[in-house]
């Protein structure tokens, strides 16, 4: 039985700089098809809609941090399009070769923008926004790198912020294993899947993290499947669930 009581500190091979493009592009495809079979990426766009309701604006810049191959923005994109709602939706990913990957697949996206940043780094006057999402990129950071980004996230986005990451659980330990023989087409794929379930997250180390933005409104939820969704919104006044 593997010990969930602490979170991995292990590296994923997908985040070695070394992984070729090709290998890295199927990886990707695999995250991208796990999403789409458990409706993953469904629970970051109702949290948007969700924002979006509470506001009136004509345009809303969207900036994904953390945006792998772009498919939760294509999903965005594709959303929207049938709304009467413009949106302006900007990936932001440290590697180079995702961001080529994301670009090749997005073509015909116009209101989407790739950028190689690194999210420790990113300055708050650099690049406001309106909402911004981290969907299955905090897990990949320690628990003294999150804090850093997650004080940039609040003065980069003017309404809120939507996180959704992984539970970190032995069940889903153990069904992923079996998932995976299935679903999963590439060794690094099935290895890292398993990582970063291991490098998830309990829902009271997530409060834990909220206490030092005490600004803001927090909101932490289980969601389906093993997963948590973490809405802060920027612009109410503070409180905690």
């Amino acid at each position: 039985m593997i010990n969930t009581k602490f979170r991995n500190t292990d590296p994923e091979m997908m985040d070695d700089p070394n992984v070729s493009q090709a290998v890295l592009m199927e990886v990707l495809e695999d995250i991208s098809r796990v999403n789409k079979l458990l409706n993953g990426n469904r629970i970051t766009v109702r949290a948007i809609c969700q924002l979006i309701k509470e506001t009136t604006q004509e345009k809303y810049t969207i900036v994904d941090m953390g945006c792998g191959d772009g498919q939760i923005l294509r999903e965005i994109a594709d959303f929207y399009r049938k709304k009467d709602i413009q949106v302006h939706l900007i990936g932001i990913d440290l590697s180079e070769k995702g961001i080529q990957i994301a670009k090749e697949r997005s073509k015909e996206y116009p209101e989407i923008q790739f950028l190689r940043q690194d999210i420790l780094k990113i300055k708050a006057e650099a690049l406001q926004c309106d909402i911004l999402l981290c969907t299955l990129t905090m897990h990949h950071f320690s628990n003294t790198e999150i804090p850093i980004f997650l004080d940039q996230f609040v003065k980069l986005a003017k309404i809120g912020v939507v996180i959704n990451d992984l539970q970190r659980s032995r069940l889903a330990f153990y069904l992923f294993k079996l998932f995976s023989i299935i679903f999963i087409k590439t060794d690094i794929g099935r290895s890292d899947g398993l990582t970063s379930i291991k490098s998830g997250f309990k829902k009271d180390e997530l409060l834990g993290f909220s206490i030092a933005i005490p600004s803001v409104y927090h909101s932490v939820q289980y969601r389906w499947a093993f997963r948590y969704l973490w809405l802060i919104r920027t612009n109410r006044p503070p409180i905690r669930k």
